[in-house]
């Protein structure tokens, strides 16, 4: 997945996770069919699935299949992109790059993304890609804390992001 020179192929505003991304976030969250608290302790299940559809959370004691886990990842991903295309707006950017950021928003947040460093890299003019890259870094805390499983998945993230992934 190296760069290959040429100009950036998509435009945020317009862009969709990948297969492999979404392969790559799945693989992230890893599945759980019984609700556990995660690291913060918030009641999670599937595939990181911390809220319904209708937005109520998930609560202890749920329980949900492979199948439907998919639909919820799928259909939280689509929340949440919609959300970056209109923070990010018209930047061009690498489908790796996309997916990254995906990545990366799904599990910290739409909202945190949106408010962060690293989109304000993006749409500074111009863009400072390398920088906004190595902002993924910065998000490997639970609660203040440091955690090593948060080091790693950023550290994944941002191989990705600099289109050093295998």
């Amino acid at each position: 997945m190296k760069r290959t020179g040429g100009g950036r192929g998509i435009i945020a505003g317009l862009a969709a996770l990948s297969a492999v991304g979404l392969t790559y976030l799945a693989s992230d969250e890893g599945y759980r069919g019984n609700s556990y608290p995660d690291g913060g302790g918030v009641q999670t299940v599937g595939f990181g699935t911390t809220t319904h559809l209708d937005g109520t959370p998930v609560k202890a004691g749920e329980k949900t299949t492979p199948v439907r886990a998919l639909i919820a990842l799928r259909a939280h991903v689509d929340k949440t992109e919609k959300a970056m295309h209109a923070c990010i707006g018209n930047v061009p950017l690498y489908q790796y790059e996309w997916d990254a950021y995906v990545r990366l928003a799904y599990n910290i947040g739409s909202g945190a993304f949106c408010g962060s460093t690293l989109v304000k890299r993006l749409r500074q003019s111009p863009p400072d890609y390398a920088e906004a890259c190595r902002q993924i870094l910065r998000w490997n805390k639970d609660n203040g804390k440091v955690i090593p499983g948060l080091v790693k998945r950023r550290e994944r993230e941002y191989a990705q992001c600099i289109g050093d992934a295998s």
